[in-house]
Formats: C-alpha cells, sequence, structure tokens
C-alpha cells in the first residue's frame, strides 16, 4: 500500500472527525446566539455524539456491501450539506437537527479504517492501521483549538462554513487518489444488520476484543471525565484553559498508534495489547500515588493515552484479521462496545469523584484495567 495513500487516508480521517468536535468550543457563544443558557447549549454536542453512535450502528457496516469509495464520497458530500446547514441554521431546533446528521454522516473514518486494513498487505495490517488512527487522533486533538481560535476571531458560524469547504475539497481529493474497494456481502441490508449478533456469536476473540476495548476506552474516559475537576480542586486550583492544555500533551497518544501497529506486525497483535494494558495499569499508579504532583500528572497523562493506542490498534489489528469480507462489520462491533465502555467510564468517574475525589477516580481506572487483563487473560479462550 503506498505511503501516499495511507496519508491521504489518515488526513482524511482527521478532517472528518474533526466534523464532530468543532461545536464544543463554541457552545457559549452559540448559546448567546439563541437566547440559551451554556448548558442548554450543550445539547449540541450530545447531539452530535447520538448521530455518530447511530452512524457507526447504521452506516458503517454498508462498508460490507456497497464499494467503498463511492460509499466515503457519497457520506462525504452529505457532511458538506450538513455542515452549511449548520453554519446557515436560522434556529436552534435547526442547529440541532443539522448536528444530528452531521455526526450521522461522520462515520466515515470508521468506514477507511477497514478498508485501509483491507487494502494493506497482512505483515504491513497493524502499521497501516496505526498510521490511519493517528490521522483521527490528531484531528480529535486539533479540532478543538482551531475551532475556539476561528470561533473567537470570526464567529461560530464561520467554523461550519469552514468545515463545509475542507468536506468539499475532500470529496474531489479522494475521487481522484482513492481506489475502488468492492466488498463482498451480496445479502439485503436487514441480512447485513442481523448478521451482526452471528459475528459476535461465532467469534470468541471478537467478543474478547470488544469487552478489552470497553474497559479500556472505559477506563480512559473516567480519567478524562473528571480531570478538569480534578485540576480545578485545592490540589492544584487551575482553571479550565489549564485542563484543555492537558489534551495537548495527548498528542503522544497519536505518535504511540504507528508505533502499536509496528508492535503488532512484528511481535503479534496480543504481544503490543498486553503491553499496552501494562503501560495503562502503571499509568493509573502513576497517577493515584503521584497524581497530586505536576510532572506526576503529566507522565500519567503521556503513559495513560500511549497504552490506550497501543490496546485500541492492537485490538483492532486482531479482529480485521478474522474475516476479511466483514471487516466494517466488525469495526462496527468493536466501535460500539468501545463507545458503550467509554459512557459508563465517563459515569463511574464522576460518581467516583463525587464521593472519594481523585483515589476513588484512580481506583475506577484500576478496576476497569483489571477487568481488560482478565477479559483478555481468560475470557473466550479454549481451557487447556
Amino acid at each position: 500500500m503506498a505511503p501516499g495513500l495511507v496519508w491521504l487516508m489518515a488526513i482524511t480521517c482527521g478532517l472528518v472527525v474533526a466534523n464532530i468536535y468543532y461545536n464544543q468550543p463554541l457552545l457559549a457563544e452559540i448559546g448567546r446566539a439563541f437566547g440559551l443558557s451554556e448548558s442548554s447549549a450543550s445539547l449540541i454536542a450530545t447531539v452530535t455524539q447520538v448521530g455518530y453512535t447511530v452512524g457507526l450502528l447504521f452506516v458503517v457496516p454498508l462498508g460490507d456491501k456497497r464499494e467503498r469509495k463511492s460509499l466515503t464520497l457519497g457520506l462525504l458530500l452529505c457532511s458538506a450539506v450538513c455542515m452549511a446547514g449548520a453554519a446557515f441554521a436560522p434556529s436552534f431546533a435547526a442547529l440541532a437537527a443539522a448536528s444530528l446528521l452531521i455526526g450521522i454522516f461522520s462515520s466515515v473514518p470508521q468506514l477507511l479504517i477497514p478498508m485501509a486494513a483491507s487494502l494493506a498487505s497482512d505483515e504491513q495490517r497493524g502499521q497501516v492501521v496505526g498510521k490511519v488512527m493517528s490521522g483521527l487522533l490528531i484531528g480529535i486533538l486539533l479540532s478543538r483549538t482551531v475551532s475556539g481560535y476561528v470561533g473567537a476571531h470570526f464567529g461560530w458560524r464561520t467554523m461550519f462554513w469552514v468545515g463545509a469547504i475542507l468536506m468539499v475539497l475532500l470529496t474531489a481529493i479522494l475521487a481522484r487518489m482513492l481506489p475502488r474497494n468492492q466488498p463482498q456481502f451480496a445479502g439485503s441490508y436487514g441480512s447485513l444488520l442481523r448478521s451482526l449478533g452471528t459475528l459476535v456469536r461465532e467469534l470468541p476473540v471478537l467478543r474478547r476484543s470488544a469487552l478489552v476495548g470497553a474497559c479500556m476506552f472505559g477506563g480512559f474516559s473516567a480519567f478524562w471525565t473528571t480531570l478538569v475537576f480534578f485540576l480545578e480542586s485545592p490540589a492544584y486550583r487551575y482553571g479550565a484553559e489549564v485542563a484543555g492544555l492537558f489534551g495537548l500533551i495527548g498528542a503522544s497518544g497519536a505518535f504511540a498508534a504507528s508505533f502499536a501497529g509496528k508492535s503488532a506486525d512484528r511481535k503479534g497483535a496480543d504481544y503490543a495489547l498486553n503491553l499496552g494494558i501494562l503501560l495503562f495499569l502503571v499509568a493509573y499508579v502513576l497517577l493515584g500515588f503521584g497524581g497530586t504532583y505536576l510532572l506526576g500528572l503529566i507522565a500519567g497523562v503521556v503513559i495513560l493515552d500511549v497504552g490506550q493506542q497501543m490496546t485500541h490498534i492492537s485490538n483492532q489489528t486482531r479482529i480485521f484479521g478474522l474475516r476479511p469480507e466483514a471487516r466494517s462489520r466488525l469495526n462496527t462491533v468493536y466501535m460500539t462496545a468501545c463507545f458503550i465502555g467509554a459512557s459508563a467510564g465517563s459515569f463511574l468517574g464522576g460518581l467516583a469523584w463525587t464521593h472519594f475525589q481523585w483515589p476513588g477516580v484512580c481506583a475506577v481506572g484500576l478496576s476497569l484495567v483489571a477487568l481488560a487483563y482478565l477479559a483478555n487473560r481468560f475470557y473466550g479462550r479454549p481451557v487447556a
């Protein structure tokens, strides 16, 4: 697989996933524009995430039935229209509707990642998936920074117009450079969706990877959900701006994605996965005992992000090798489990902070990584 194509897919993933996160730094300004409170305006971010989950469940499986290039181009054009609709929205309800559709049509990265896996050779699959994931992670990281700057200087509607233009440009570029990739599934759309349950029943490795991914995303989400509370506590007395800067430290995870892919190719997905779980464990131990020191907190964030990305890329590399003709559906099952785990982790992290403060959050993280280790070690494996 040509390096230029890999990086094009990585950049595409980053720019498309950014559509989901542009609105977050703009919520206060959106609320003022429509005369709403910040809490009411925050529904825009929630609706967008709901749309993304809907796309994950009902659009991504089509990657195993429809030709992936044409499907990707169609979704990008729909994204451009919806981004323009958000920029032009005359009411909050119209903006919410456009945001829901933006989330649905921004499922392109979850189509491109299985597509990249299908185009890559067995020897380079982990490395290719890791590089494409790097683009997605950088897109998540930088989207809030760019959106905050554009919104502050040019208004919140401008950011949506910029996003719409980027989607049109991407469509034109991919129409010329993205190869056609024809899947093999010939059944109906209904049978395609029903086959998700069949895959779960028949593939213990998929179930194990989904459970491990859910636990790891849960531990990751518990940390990031409560970090701003910890930084505002008497331990630091920092504001939300400093919490935002910690997101930049998370860039380490983007670079770790490529390393994780190479490790999975050279030493096997299980090796890279176990290493990621170990790093995640070390990070939470460090955060628990040294989190009140700034250097300890920073080191913990770096190790946590690296461990998370190693487990995520290793899991995806492992499941993509199960049934090549079903990679989009395998990714749907896995990512849905991860989203459920992330939601549970946010809830448990918030609950732990309310009752036990930072030690409670770290206990939640350690419990989830321990569960991930046990699941990977014992769940779905043949009894000796």
